[in-house]
């Protein structure tokens, strides 16, 4: 889920993204009735996470159009580049720590073609190992062909990872060094993400539902996976389907937590 923080703080998680689903507060609230994409921050919990809110009207069938931070694919087809990670930190990716499980040199620079929510073609980002990179253009490559929609898919910035939690954040993110959610810490168990080895899709239309936490915080509407909106992902479409093609595993079917943004290698 996210770059360069030493432990998973809500502003990190935020960064990226840019039991039973947690109650958000009365819809009444400030957040819910006067929002900005990224404007306001959230109280926080004790955990460092923000509290969950009433989803906005805007965004209770999400359809954002996307800001261009590359050039669209010149063809309308499917482009992609793959090139050594140094390029991503010449993009505005923060430098891997030393203590990481990996380094920059095991990991790799993606371009990528995605549709967006304005049915245009856009070009993307992400890190990811090396070793997976060819399966992961495999991945959007079909996601492509099928016009999945993404909202975003760029590099978190440092100001990115050190802004306070908004809990409106839905950008598609891969390389996070971190440990796994849940765990205080980090060196105890990592995070996929931190071996570049799991991607996080869509996270507002398909958030992470753990007890009382829900991330991100304003997707409370998105809990209801019987209403299909565009963006969602679900058992048997595109997105599982070419995953599980990789042989990797989907945060969706898990059961003591929902993780319906993440797939990854590993299982975890």
């Amino acid at each position: 889920m996210y770059i360069g923080a030493p432990l998973l703080t809500s502003a990190a998680f935020a960064a990226t993204i840019g039991g039973a689903a947690a109650e958000p507060r009365k819809a009444g609230d400030t957040v819910a009735t006067r929002w900005q994409l990224g404007a306001t921050p959230l109280p926080l919990r004790k955990d460092g996470f923000g509290l969950a809110f009433p989803t906005p009207p805007p965004l209770r069938d999400r359809r954002l159009p996307t800001i261009d931070r590359l050039p669209p694919p010149l063809s309308g087809g499917f482009e992609f580049t793959v090139r050594p990670a140094e390029h991503a930190l010449q993009a505005g990716m923060p430098p891997v720590a030393a203590d990481c499980p990996v380094g920059v040199s095991d990991l790799a620079y993606l371009a990528l073609s995605f549709w967006g929510f304005d049915a245009r073609p856009h070009t993307g980002e992400l890190v990811v190992h090396r070793r997976v990179a060819q399966d992961i253009v495999r991945v959007f490559a079909r996601l492509y062909a099928s016009r999945f929609p993404i909202e975003e898919m760029r590099l978190t910035t440092a100001a990115d990872i050190a802004a306070p939690p908004t809990g409106d954040g839905n950008n598609t993110a891969a390389f996070l060094c971190r440990g796994a959610l849940g765990q205080q810490d980090r060196h105890r168990r990592w995070s996929s993400h931190a071996y570049g080895v799991a991607i996080d899709i869509n996270p507002f239309q398909n958030p992470y539902r753990y007890g009382s936490l829900l991330l991100p915080e304003l997707a409370f509407a998105y809990t209801d996976r019987k209403w299909r909106r565009p963006g969602m992902i679900q058992a048997g479409d595109v997105v599982t389907h070419s995953f599980a093609d990789i042989g990797w595993a989907w945060g969706g079917t898990w059961t003591s937590r929902l993780d319906y943004m993440h797939f990854s290698e590993t299982g975890e």
